[in-house]
C-alpha cells in the first residue's frame, strides 16, 4: 500500500466523534493520541482508493492495523 503523506485523509471513529479532517501524517499522528479503545473503533477514510494485497479491488477506508502500521512509521520518522 503507498500512499503519500500529505495527501488529504478523513479519520474517524465508529463513536460519532466529529471527524478529523487533515492530510494522512495528521490523520495517523490523531490517531496515535487515541486510546486503545478509540484506535479499535477508528478509520481514515481517503480520498482516492487504494490496492491492497490479498484483494481484488481497490478501496478507500483504512483499518485500525493499517493505521497503527503508518504510526509505527510516523514515529520511527520514515516518509512516505
Amino acid at each position: 500500500m503507498t500512499i503519500k503523506w500529505d495527501e488529504q485523509a478523513t479519520l474517524i471513529d465508529l463513536d460519532g466523534t466529529a471527524p478529523f479532517i487533515g492530510t494522512l501524517r495528521d490523520c495517523t499522528r490523531h490517531f496515535a493520541a487515541f486510546r486503545a479503545s478509540a484506535q479499535a473503533d477508528a478509520r481514515i477514510l481517503l480520498t482516492r482508493p487504494v490496492a491492497r494485497a490479498g484483494r481484488k479491488t481497490r478501496t478507500w477506508l483504512l483499518n485500525p492495523d493499517e493505521i497503527e502500521a503508518l504510526a509505527a512509521r510516523v514515529r520511527d520518522g520514515e516518509d512516505g
